[in-house]
């Protein structure tokens, strides 16, 4: 039992990792590193990358080995407690039955008459996500009917993740089995531990973390997110009724800008100052 412990969730790209256009502040990551490495604390990585690129980023960014991935947007949990990096199959024995029985290939197959979708690179594929390219300026709504209509005549329930990678101005969008989705991943990782709400927590930037902020889950979006998901967040919070649990970061915690890390700190230190306060600052 887990319940001394706090679970630090956070997604990496623009979140814990700065590769977005906004400064980082000095100092942010370190302390974040710091904090992490509390007795304490549990870290989990919640990202779209897959295991390799999770791995590359560690590595790149200096960041804490954590002890969970959730990867592939919520399609695979990896405990890499020891070092080794281990998948859960409790967790795919929950997400498998969404497909009923069909497998990523039948699905795709499913799905290539839409001629607004490009299917990605084989690598970005995996057993429970199926992952497309579109152009931005499609008709969103009109396409996602049509893919609905495709898989409710197949009884395949699915989430469909809209996401944009803004660097190459480009949309993405995964189809993955409908409880496979961040929220039900960290849900079922805290369960798994037996860690309670009152001691998790969740960062995230972008559309796809906004199941998460609408939930019970203490959650912060950071400083850097875009003007638009803010506005969806604080919505998405409010009509749920959990509007309590969600921190916008707005960069008044230690001088910090409330970008990347220095937002997860400053969520932390709302939720949990006792935690936050194991952190020794230098100013």
């Amino acid at each position: 039992m887990l319940m001394d412990k706090y679970l630090v969730c956070t997604d990496l790209d623009r979140t814990l990792i700065p590769t977005g256009t906004q400064p980082e502040s000095a100092g942010a990551r370190s302390y974040f590193s710091q904090l992490v490495a509390s007795e304490q604390v549990v870290l989990a990585y919640v990202s779209g990358r897959d295991r390799n690129l999770v791995a590359q980023a560690i590595k790149s960014y200096q960041l804490p080995t954590p002890d969970y991935v959730i990867g592939d947007v919520g399609t695979n949990i990896y405990d890499i407690s020891d070092k080794a990096w281990r998948e859960s199959s409790g967790w795919h024995d929950v997400i498998s039955q969404d497909w009923n029985g069909y497998s990523r290939i039948e699905l795709c197959n499913l799905l290539k008459d839409i001629g607004e979708l490009r299917l990605q690179e084989h690598r970005k594929q995996n057993r429970y996500k199926c992952s497309y390219y579109f152009p931005l300026h499609i008709e969103r709504v009109k396409v996602e009917k049509t893919i609905q209509q495709k898989l409710d005549e197949k009884q395949i329930r699915a989430s469909l993740i809209w996401s944009v990678d803004e660097p190459a101005s480009i949309g993405l969008l995964d189809i993955l089995p409908e409880s496979a989705s961040k929220l039900h991943a960290i849900e079922f990782l805290r369960g798994h531990l037996h860690i309670p709400l009152n001691k998790t927590i969740f960062a995230g930037d972008s559309g796809n973390d906004l199941a998460v902020m609408a939930s019970p889950i203490p959650s912060v979006l950071v400083a850097n997110a875009a003007a638009d998901v803010r506005l969806e967040a604080e919505k998405a919070a409010g009509d749920s009724g959990f509007a309590d649990a969600l921190y916008i970061a707005n960069g008044n915690y230690q001088g910090m800008n409330g970008n990347y890390s220095a937002g997860i700190l400053e969520g932390i230190n709302h939720f949990y100052p006792e935690l936050a306060g194991s952190i020794k600052m230098s100013h």
